[in-house]
């Protein structure tokens, strides 16, 4: 990894915020009726309401088995999990209260959230199928070399918004509801997995 992205990561990473940062700027958006990012509509802002009170609900429901914290106390480096995302974005909102939780159960974990439209340099270094979809989570290590990559979403619920593309050639409402019920249902323990495998030692 080339000096450049080095240099972006670590600014990424500077002026991140953390999980608490993150809430309050939320909490203080709903307030003033906004959203993060360049374009401010309609969807967005009702969308960053939503996922202030996703956010909230997933915190406090969401239980990870400790078994499975403990993947993530044993790492062997300490480790910066940075976290590139929008307020209007709802895989984000399912995926940050996880990340908290991990990181809060580790020392060796250090949670930080920024802004795709803040960054966009940073993001073009870490394209999904060469699209800037978020979230998406850098980890690295103490000097911000690059150690594994994850997101947008879990492996089923891309497949789902993959599939439902094919049949019908856009992305809308259904699909969205669909997946927040996939989910609702799957209660966090897809991703838990995926982090845990690009985590552990091979």
């Amino acid at each position: 990894m080339g000096q450049h992205v080095h240099k972006l990561i670590q600014d990424g990473i500077r002026k991140g915020m953390d999980y608490a940062g993150y809430i309050s700027m939320m909490n203080d958006l709903v307030d003033k009726g906004k959203a993060t990012g360049t374009e401010q509509n309609e969807e967005r802002i009702a969308n960053t309401k939503l996922n202030a009170h996703r956010l909230r609900r997933i915190e406090k429901t969401m239980t990870v088995p400790e078994e499975k914290l403990e993947v993530f106390q044993k790492i062997p480096e300490n480790q910066i999990w940075l976290v590139v995302l929008e307020s209007w974005c709802s895989d984000g909102a399912q995926a940050v209260p996880l990340l908290h939780k991990i990181a809060k159960a580790s020392s060796k974990i250090e949670l930080r959230l920024v802004l795709k439209d803040e960054n966009p340099r940073l993001m073009d270094y870490f394209l999904t199928n060469g699209t800037r979809s978020i979230p998406k989570l850098i980890v690295t290590n103490e000097v911000g070399e690059v150690l594994c990559e994850w997101g947008p979403r879990p492996r089923t619920a891309s497949k789902m918004v993959t599939e439902y593309k094919k049949r019908n050639k856009k992305v809308d409402d259904r699909i969205k509801k669909e997946l927040q019920m996939w989910y609702h249902r799957d209660g966090g323990n897809s991703m838990l997995d995926e982090l845990i495998e690009i985590v552990k030692p091979h």
